[in-house]
């Protein structure tokens, strides 16, 4: 089966001769302190950033899990849907979770949001932007009265940007002690199974993350090549050009193809959204010729088909399969 269900990065960043060679470079049996260090500062100068506001973890999932431990006791709030993982990693610590429905076509009112954030005060809010699973921007003004709210109630805001570089577009991103963005080398970097998670705040918020930090949260060779890759802009931005030509290929594949006939959200990332009467049936026919979507078990997510990017040839076929489908209706 051709894996179109998890988001990744279908071709790698870096050839295999580069990647043996950083192997035979890292000093495994040495503790990553160094390494740390320069992946930090390799971070820091390619996104313009102050060092002493960036903090690593074990994937943004460990940051997810960390903030469940440190911001306050009360509820952690998100929106829904949203990355399921938020709930899950709140589950296992038992933090009350409190969810804002999305409307019938998946967008999220900014008043019933603000509305829900006073009534219930949540130590966090934590969404996506872009969101996962809909690939929707969130408008600057929905951000910006979330992060007024959350303030005025005492919070803190977390922005998930595990996406964003997939964007053509920005927002203005809220600024203060209580904001916290996190980010991902796993998605346009190409690099999910390294499992490198970037918290970025103000330098008293990256000191409070770090009060429960492991000594060495991500492994050297991890570290080396992340930083081979952020050190290598001109080779980066032509991978990032390439995953971001594959977005635009799968999203282009679904418009022009099917969206007469289900409804296929607009993305800012590397997936497409689909839903409506129609959507499982294409999601059950790509399946018998080989491709693999993501399915959901969630009630309000049961008539949903998520696809990710793959290789060029395979998106290809992809299309052949989804003309096939429609001249069957």
């Amino acid at each position: 089966m051709i894996r179109i269900n998890k988001n990744e990065s279908p071709v790698p960043s870096l050839s295999e001769e580069k990647i043996r060679e950083i192997i035979q470079e890292t000093p495994f049996f040495r503790y990553p302190a160094e390494e740390h260090d320069r992946f930090v500062e390799a971070y820091a100068k390619f996104h313009h950033l102050d060092p002493q506001c960036i903090a690593i973890a074990n994937g943004s999932d460990e940051w997810i899990q960390k903030f469940m431990i440190l911001l306050g006791d009360g509820p952690m709030m998100t929106l829904d849907p949203d990355f399921s993982m938020y709930e899950g990693y709140a589950r296992q610590l038992k933090r009350p979770v409190i969810k804002v429905p999305c409307n019938d076509d998946f967008t999220f009112d900014e008043e019933r949001t603000v509305q829900a954030i006073r009534e219930h005060k949540p130590s966090f809010f934590i969404f996506s932007q872009p969101n996962n699973p809909t690939g929707a921007m969130h408008s600057d003004s929905f951000v910006q009265a979330i992060a007024d709210a959350v303030t005025e109630s005492g919070g803190y805001l977390v922005v998930d940007e595990a996406y964003l570089e997939f964007s053509s577009k920005t927002y203005d991103k809220p600024a203060g002690d209580n904001v916290i963005t996190i980010r991902t080398l796993s998605k346009i970097y190409g690099l999910a199974g390294l499992r490198i998670g970037v918290a970025v705040s103000t330098r008293n918020t990256i000191e409070m993350l770090n009060s429960i930090a492991h000594p060495y949260p991500v492994n050297s060779l991890s570290l080396n090549i992340g930083t081979y890759l952020l050190t290598h802009e001109e080779d980066l931005r032509t991978f990032f050009s390439r995953q971001r030509a594959l977005s635009d290929k799968l999203k282009e594949i679904f418009r022009d193809t099917v969206s007469d006939v289900i409804e296929v959200l607009p993305s800012e990332t590397n997936f497409v959204f689909t839903y409506g009467k129609n959507a499982p049936s294409l999601g059950e026919y790509i399946m018998e010729k080989g491709f693999l979507p993501r399915l959901y078990k969630d009630e309000r997510l049961k008539d949903v088909v998520r696809y990710s990017i793959a290789e060029e040839k395979d998106l290809e076929r992809l299309h052949e399969v989804l003309k096939e489908w429609r001249a069957k209706l």
